[in-house]
């Protein structure tokens, strides 16, 4: 089982991101702890579909930080990195304004693979808007 590493925080992941696509986007972690992140992304016209409601690409985006996020802070020790090797998305509503809120829950805390679950809000009515699970896989230094 995976233990959350002391080395790494919401604000180190956020500083960390700032130039990557998360950071384009405005994905904000908020809160680590054992087996959960939560996350924020406040809506702006690029998240949007040509539809005017949100991109599912946003969402999944979020979810997936998200749990990425999570990942890193659960490697196991001596671990390199992870990669993504499967995600899927149920998308139950969307917003048009405000922010978001994601939270990912550890399913399975292996030492060759981890299991997320995601659950994206409506930030102000805390309404499901989308249910999200992946699969990483665990990078090991080669010998």
């Amino acid at each position: 089982m995976s233990i959350l590493r002391e080395d790494v925080s919401p604000g180190a992941l956020n500083r960390d991101s700032q130039e990557c696509l998360p950071g384009f986007l405005g994905i904000e972690m908020l809160e680590l702890r054992q087996d959960v992140m939560t996350s924020r992304m406040s809506l702006k016209p690029l998240h949007g579909a040509i539809n005017g409601f949100l991109h599912a690409g946003s969402v999944v985006t979020l979810a997936d930080t998200t749990c990425g996020n999570a990942t890193i802070a659960h490697l196991p020790a001596g671990a390199q990195s992870f990669t993504t090797v499967e995600l899927k998305s149920n998308h139950l509503g969307t917003v048009r304004e405000g922010a978001v809120t994601c939270t990912a829950t550890a399913q399975h805390l292996g030492k060759t693979t981890q299991v997320w679950d995601a659950i994206v809000r409506d930030e102000a009515t805390g309404k499901k808007i989308a249910l999200f699970r992946c699969t990483q896989m665990i990078l090991w230094p080669k010998p």
